[in-house]
């Protein structure tokens, strides 16, 4: 297959958007390793945070829940040149090989601790499983997978009761399915597995990205595709408004109002990600469907550029991490931490919690990041553009 055919395949504007997304989340990891109160503040509090700082970090929640919905979405569209049984075998081999690259690789890029002492699943772990759970269900029909999707989207916050009566001590593979927020466990001495990413939750969600993918397929016109993801998007931040109005059921923690408007406002809107409550959801996807309508036809030097990153995001996912731990460790040093300074409180090396600096310093690591990331992805989007090696579609 030459370069030509393999773009013309590609939907432009998922591309464009999941390149937005992924230079976004870059800015929250930055922020997590270069800013001086990222280990001591929450920054989405209203008491503590200031509006910039509660901006740099609510923006990147469009991230995970749009990139997980994407991938759904990919899916699908795969699933049109192949069959059924090989889009499944395809997805539960590459959903395994994610678990395992979060397992081995990732968690070496966020940790540096080449003894992996602590294992962390995050959101390759939970884009893997639930592709295994697609690659299972493909073979259903499309109203299953919509309904099921639906169901867990619309319906997992009624787990929240009965983890909220066991005080969130639910044990194990309850946390490893809904509940996990950061809940660590002991599996050897000296050995811990954090649980950052519960997956029942981003399940539902790939799920519905999958079954989005309908309004791709080349027989959908523009225009109502367009119009579809316009008033689904606007559905679903409606959807948000009403049911944080409500304030009893969508997301576990109800808001209140604080001293001042603003303050007021930034609580409103602060839901909960681990795991993604149905609140959060709706707030988070219904955006990105108004973004990929409104990105159909943009094509400018802007868009070109950034589905650069859009085109290869496991890549640049992995690079990313790498980049800005790496950068950590040069600032440690040029700091003046020590060997003694190394290991800390936290499972990251070389990030003692005292260690940042300003909020514009992160800003301007983060801009200059995405700039040498920039070709490097451009040089790996031309070699996977151009090679047909069988490796290079689980990469």
């Amino acid at each position: 297959m030459n370069q030509l055919t393999a773009v013309k395949k590609r939907v432009q504007s998922i591309d464009i958007l999941r390149g937005i997304v992924m230079i976004i989340m870059a800015l929250d990891h930055v922020r997590d390793y270069f800013h001086l109160d990222a280990f001591q503040n929450d920054p989405l509090n209203p008491a503590t945070t200031t509006p910039i700082l509660y901006f740099t970090r609510w923006i990147t929640h469009f991230c995970a829940p749009t990139f997980v919905f994407l991938a759904g979405t990919s899916a699908y569209l795969i699933g049109t040149r192949k069959s059924k049984a090989d889009l499944s075998s395809f997805l539960i081999k590459r959903g395994f090989w994610l678990v395992l690259i979060e397992v081995v690789i990732i968690t070496l890029g966020w940790t540096f601790n080449p003894f992996y002492n602590t294992i962390i699943l995050q959101v390759i772990w939970t884009i893997g499983i639930s592709m295994v759970f697609l690659g299972l269900a493909v073979r259903l029909p499309y109203w299953v997978i919509f309904t099921v999707g639906a169901l867990i989207v619309f319906g997992h916050n009624i787990l929240d009761y009965p983890e909220a009566a066991r005080k969130n001590d639910v044990g194990f593979l309850w946390d490893l399915l809904h509940n996990g927020r950061f809940d660590t466990y002991t599996y050897a001495p000296g050995r811990i597995l954090i649980i950052a990413y519960a997956f029942l939750p981003w399940l539902g969600i790939m799920l519905m990205g999958y079954c989005a993918g309908r309004l791709f397929e080349p027989i959908v016109d523009a225009g109502q595709r367009q119009k579809k993801l316009l008033l689904i998007g606007l559905a679903l931040i409606a959807a948000f408004v009403v049911l944080r109005l409500m304030n009893n059921y969508g997301d576990p923690f109800p808001w209140t109002e604080q001293p001042t408007g603003l303050g007021s406002f930034l609580a409103f809107m602060n839901v909960q990600k681990y795991p993604p409550s149905l609140m959060y959801t709706c707030i988070t996807i219904g955006p990105a469907l108004i973004m990929l309508a409104l990105l159909e036809n943009v094509q400018n030097r802007f868009t070109g550029w950034v589905k650069v990153f859009g085109r290869v995001p496991f890549f640049y996912y992995v690079a990313h991490i790498y980049l800005i731990h790496l950068a950590t460790v040069i600032a440690f040093y040029i700091e003046g931490y020590g060997k003694k300074d190394i290991v800390g409180p936290t499972p990251f090396l070389f990030r003692p919690v005292q260690f940042g600096y300003d909020l514009l310093t992160v800003y301007i690591l983060w801009v200059l990041l995405i700039l040498l990331l920039y070709p490097l992805c451009r040089w790996y989007n031309n070699y996977k553009s151009t090679h047909t090696q069988w490796w290079l579609s689980y990469l």
